[in-house]
């Protein structure tokens, strides 16, 4: 399930600004809601989420914030909009509609970190109907997409999409995702799929943290892609996100005006 909020920003006081690296301030936000309805269901997210052969996923994700106008002053955003809009997506049945619309509605909470903070209230909160999956569907990230290899010493090695690997790092995620939720192994394994990127994506190194002990650095791309999959692996694509660290806010992606063009 995705929903739409509409936030209104409060500036008054002087909090009118955002630092540049806001998703995990993003994330820590939806656990306190949640939590706010559900004790027992936030803490379970956060400390175990679903499992697949010792991998966790959380199954949500969201996107960047659609700030109408803003700038970036010493490392910040100054917010000039009284507005923004924000996407967040669960995998079906996490919750119910009116659940995540109840516990959503008219929420006031502060976003950003000691430096930075405005204060938003939501202000409107709509599900949006999903696409018509079919098993070749492109897609425009709405927040970076994330791909690890990892390194003799056990080091994360952030990809493009257009490494080699790419692909099959996505294959074997999505297919990780499907027995997370479902609680066995997807049962098609010789089922087409393909991935490739349709334009240059672009890279962002996104801090986590900052000014804390435990700051790390993750990048990310934005990008264009076409993926081929089956229907049940495109459904947890376009609602848990796609690639790694979702619930961080990295894979949340849109479906493009080509899938129209599409027979």
């Amino acid at each position: 399930m995705r929903f739409r909020i509409i936030l209104n920003i409060d500036k008054r006081g002087g909090k009118d600004r955002l630092p540049i690296n806001y998703q995990y301030e993003c994330s820590a936000v939806i656990y306190k809601i949640l939590s706010t309805s559900d004790s027992k269901f936030s803490e379970w997210l956060h400390e175990n989420g679903f499992l697949a052969d010792k991998k966790q996923f959380k199954l949500f994700t969201f996107s960047r914030l659609f700030i109408p106008q803003f700038h970036v002053e010493d490392s910040m955003l100054k917010i000039i909009s009284d507005t923004m809009e924000w996407q967040i997506s669960f995998v079906p049945d996490i919750s119910t509609r009116e659940f995540i619309q109840g516990i959503f509605k008219e929420q006031e909470f502060g976003l950003g970190n000691k430096k930075a903070q405005i204060k938003c209230r939501v202000q409107s909160i709509e599900m949006l109907p999903p696409p018509e999956f079919k098993e070749t569907m492109t897609f425009q990230t709405l927040s970076p997409l994330c791909l690890t290899l990892k390194r003799q010493d056990g080091t994360d090695e952030y990809i493009s999409p257009t490494h080699p690997m790419a692909l099959t790092l996505i294959k074997q995620n999505l297919q990780d995702k499907y027995k997370a939720f479902i609680g066995k192994d997807f049962p098609d394994n010789e089922h087409a799929f393909d991935f490739k990127a349709t334009n240059q994506p672009r890279s962002s190194l996104i801090t986590i943290k900052a000014d804390t002990p435990q700051e790390s650095k993750i990048r990310g791309f934005s990008c264009q892609f076409q993926l081929t999959a089956p229907i049940e692996l495109m459904k947890i694509c376009y609602e848990g996100g796609i690639g790694s660290k979702n619930s961080l806010g990295f894979g949340m992606v849109e479906t493009t005006k080509e899938n129209n063009k599409q027979i």
